[in-house]
Formats: structure tokens, sequence, C-alpha cells
């Protein structure tokens, strides 16, 4: 049995470009080409582009899983490393659960929080294969460096920063003020300086800033941080980031 592009796409959520690429690259081939040039996928690509997306869920490069995939014989001893992984995952994801409701706990019961055990399970490189898909490989590495050499003071005062941040984005919204306004603009500079932390200086572009802030009205998990006050929110703080952009960035 085989399955179209189109099919591939719609049960993956993985978009035909992708698959294209993986062709071009020789990650993933087609079974066969149809009429028109359409691309038709049999149960073992399949298979392979399960372990392909799994791997990529680790942040592997795709170089690396090219590798990996060229040393494994059989599929059946492939996808029961891959259930390991999962299950690590899986173990990290239980401790994030256990550490949040810890921290439920103690504020309904009165007592100071836990800061060495608010954060377990939690971990900047869970976004890895996100960012490897939306801004290269090379952008995910060097991001990784940089998270890893703040240490865990760094990496909790860059925590505390966006916090204050997003409460004074919240103090503007609930102000009303207009994104152009001098308060909202003020705000905008110390959230691109944020940004910029973690991007080299030659590559604050007006289109990147531009991009990211884009993602806070596009992706729920980005907009749970500028909705508290208003569901506006996320689209205020774009609009008024958009202008300190337009204002003050090179394109």
């Amino acid at each position: 049995m085989e399955w179209s592009i189109h099919q591939v796409v719609e049960s993956t959520g993985i978009t035909s470009r992708t698959l294209r690429y993986y062709d071009q690259i020789g990650l993933l081939v087609p079974s066969r080409t149809g009429a028109g040039g359409l691309r038709y996928y049999d149960q073992a690509r399949l298979i392979r582009l399960q372990r392909i997306l799994l791997l990529r869920e680790f942040g592997m490069p795709l170089a690396d899983i090219a590798d990996v995939l060229a040393g494994e014989a059989d599929d059946i001893d492939a996808l029961r490393d891959h259930r390991r992984r999962l299950l690590v995952e899986k173990h990290r994801i239980d401790t994030q659960v256990h550490s949040v409701e810890a921290t439920i706990a103690a504020l309904e019961k009165g007592r100071p929080i836990m800061p060495k055990h608010m954060f377990e399970g939690f971990d900047h490189r869970k976004y890895d294969a996100e960012v490897r898909e939306r801004w290269g490989d090379e952008a995910a590495d060097r991001s990784n460096t940089w998270w890893n050499g703040l240490g865990a003071e760094g990496q909790r005062a860059f925590r505390q920063q966006l916090e204050e941040l997003n409460t004074a984005w919240d103090q503007v919204i609930a102000a009303g003020v207009a994104p152009d306004s001098e308060q909202a603009q003020a705000i905008a500079a110390q959230h691109v300086k944020w940004l910029g932390a973690s991007i080299r200086p030659d590559e604050l572009s007006k289109g990147k800033v531009k991009g990211i802030v884009q993602m806070y009205v596009d992706d729920e998990r980005f907009a749970a941080n500028y909705n508290r006050v208003s569901p506006a929110g996320p689209q205020f703080v774009r609009d008024a980031v958009h202008h300190w952009a337009d204002q003050h960035l090179d394109d």
C-alpha cells in the first residue's frame, strides 16, 4: 500500500516542502513518483519518516539523522531504541508535572517555594527541534552553547528578566496606551535587548525580531505570556515591538 504526499502531509502535519527537501538530500526518498511528479510513500518510507521525526524531536541535525538511519539494519530494533528515548522524555515531563504540583501545594498551604525544585525537569533545549526547523542547525547550536554557558545563576536571571518584562507589558496593556506610545516603546526597547542576549549583534535584524514576536500571536504557547490582562495582549506586544524595530533596526 502507498500513500500520496498529500496524504502524508495530512497525517503528519509536516509540510510538502519539508518532504521534498528530505527527498532532495536523500533522507527520505519516495517509493515512486507518479504522473505530474506526485510523490508516493510505502510502509517502509512511513516507518523511516516516523524515525526521522522522532530524532528531530530530540534535536538531532538532519545530517546526523542520516548517519543514524544508515547504521540501523533492523526497523524493530530502531523503534525500540526510539521507545527508550521517549520513555526518558516521559520521565522528564512527569518530573515537570511533579514540580508544578509541588509549587501549587506550597502556595495553597502558604509554605515558601523552593526554587531548586520548581525547575526540575525543565530544559531550554525542549524547543531545540523547532528552532532547528525554523532557524537552522547553526542558530540552534549557538543558542544551546549560549544557554549552557549561562550556568544555573545566569539561566535564573534570564527567566527573571522575562518575568519582569511580562509584568511591564501587563501594566501598559492595562493602562490602555497605544503600542507606539512612549511607555510601550520603552518596554519594546527592553524586550529587543532581552532577545538580543541570545542573538549575535549582526543577526539582530528587523526581520528576525519581527518574526520572533509574530510567534507571540501565532503560537498559543508564547501568547500565554502576554494575554494575562487582555486577549489582545499578544497583538499589542507584537505591534509595539514591530514599531520599535521599524524605527531602530536595519533590514
